[in-house]
């Protein structure tokens, strides 16, 4: 199997059930794969650039993991982004990421029902790929379809069934996630 390699983006790994849950079924099921806390590596938010473009480096597939926050990748992950993908490694003529595989992998704290043209939102949560589509073209990558599960909520977090239930969201959403890391990676 390939390099496999996953950025958790989630500010607080340690306050998440369904991203903790996810990496957690990953890491068991593909315990090759290097899995990344930027939330323990950075929490300054101060990124050792050299060792994160390392990790790209040897990686050729490269996973997202977080929650969908404000449309988007939490503001941890972005950051990262800015940092790391600089022009002239990311991009660029002399860019070196080109040719790896991007998956990107996150949960929405709404509904799938409020992802609808005529929902809440006034956009399907497709609507919001093209950023990731775009980065990856910038860079090279060969972008993934991404792999999403929506509802998973903050509310009700002391309620025992709630949490089971996003658990179960969670086991469900990594068994997905590991089918198509193995199905690219091969």
């Amino acid at each position: 199997m390939k390099n496999i390699l996953i950025i958790s983006g989630h500010p607080d790994l340690n306050t998440s059930v369904a991203n903790a849950t996810i990496l957690d079924e990953v890491k068991k099921a593909l315990s090759e794969a290097e899995i990344r806390r930027l939330d323990s590596l950075y929490p300054d938010y101060k990124f050792d650039v050299a060792a994160e473009q390392a990790a790209l480096l040897k990686a050729d597939v490269i996973v997202l993991q977080f929650p969908f926050s404000w449309y988007s990748m939490p503001g941890l992950l972005k950051l990262w982004l800015d940092k790391v993908f600089q022009h002239g490694f990311s991009h660029g003529s002399k860019g070196k990421l080109g040719g790896k595989k991007l998956l990107v992998s996150f949960t929405t704290g709404a509904p799938a029902v409020a992802y609808q043209k005529d929902g809440p939102m006034k956009h399907t949560v497709e609507d919001y790929f093209p950023a990731f589509e775009t980065t990856a073209a910038l860079c090279n990558l060969d972008f993934q379809t991404p792999i999403y599960t929506n509802g998973i909520s903050y509310n009700a977090r002391d309620d025992a069934a709630v949490i089971n239930a996003q658990k179960e969201q969670a086991r469900d959403h990594a068994a997905r996630l590991i089918a198509k890391i193995k199905a690219i990676a091969t």
